[in-house]
């Protein structure tokens, strides 16, 4: 099968397409012929050198990519799922070496795949399974009852985009951030109300709920500058492991998000099918490339102010 991997770490241009055999389906597991794999920024740490300390005892190629859709072609012995052959497919991929999304084929557990959106393309399926998990987990973690105040920074990115729209099907008033140009963007996601992005997030947000919001979902990784936004004895859930050293905790409960955790979970899986199917969940694709093109979607990515998901064709 044809992959995109990389021989060593680097800059974009490490991203080249490689040759590997076809991945052997073990108990338990599931094949896919992958059509499309989104592009995210932890393929870029990946790509980069900052999982180096998880692959040290593995040989390269190394192949990126935690988000895949497309065709559901083999089902391993004890393999637990309803699924069947020729199913079209999402799936959240940990890589490791070889087994990553940017491939034409990917092994995975059967319990990391659900069905892909009745509606959606292959490439708009892609853009769910990861950051759709990261948001729901963030969510749960967060535990807010109907009714409550929710802070999103980073709320025109995927993460921020699903956890706004997630909160809104729950009951919870939104308060994101935003830079002019996404304004319109956020507020079609379902904002209540939207502050101007930046270091005095805090200060904005409190002049819209003066006495802090019961939770924030922190997409953008302000880690302490958002600290301010939440009340006393608030909820904050955070994607780089940030757990609140150095700032004043004032009774706040911190909770890391590690979509790794949460990666055997199809049932959380298929609920953001339905919640796609529904039209509580909005796919964006800001761009598809076939996988030759990765090193460029990585630069693209890199750039900033990419909205959706670059996805790649494969």
């Amino acid at each position: 099968m044809r992959a995109v991997g990389l021989m060593e770490f680097g800059g974009p241009e490490v991203l080249h397409m490689v040759e590997l055999p076809d991945p052997e389906v073990g108990p338990g597991e599931v094949r896919i012929r992958v059509r499309a794999a989104a592009v995210n920024p932890t393929d870029t740490v990946l790509r980069s050198g900052g999982r180096a300390d998880r692959l040290k005892d593995v040989a390269p190629p190394y192949v990126p990519g935690m988000d895949a859709a497309g065709v559901l072609e083999k089902l391993g012995e004890d393999a637990v799922t309803d699924l069947r052959v020729g199913d079209r497919v999402m799936a959240i991929v940990l890589p490791l070496g070889p087994r990553g999304a940017y491939a034409e084929r990917v092994v995975v557990s059967a319990d990391s795949v659900a069905l892909a959106p009745a509606a959606a393309t292959d490439v708009e399926a892609a853009t769910l399974p990861m950051n759709g998990l990261t948001a729901r987990a963030a969510l749960d973690e967060l535990a807010l009852a109907p009714g409550g105040t929710l802070a999103v920074t980073g709320a025109a990115g995927a993460v921020g985009g699903y956890a706004i729209q997630l909160a809104k099907a729950a009951g919870l008033t939104v308060v994101a951030d935003a830079a002019p140009a996404d304004e319109l963007l956020v507020q079609e996601l379902g904002a209540d109300a939207i502050v101007r992005r930046g270091d005095d997030f805090p200060v904005r947000v409190r002049a819209v709920v003066p006495g802090g919001v019961d939770g924030l979902v922190d997409a953008a990784l302000l880690d302490e500058l958002a600290v301010g936004a939440v009340r006393d004895s608030g909820r904050i859930a955070t994607l780089r492991g940030y757990d609140g050293a150095g700032s004043e905790r004032r009774g706040i409960t911190f909770f890391p998000v590690y979509v790794r955790t949460h990666a055997h979970e199809r049932d959380k899986l298929d609920r953001l099918r339905a919640d796609a199917e529904d039209g509580t969940l909005t796919l964006r694709v800001a761009r598809t490339m076939p996988g030759e093109r990765a090193a460029e979607a990585h630069r693209l990515l890199e750039a900033g102010g990419i909205r959706g998901r670059i996805v790649l064709e494969l």
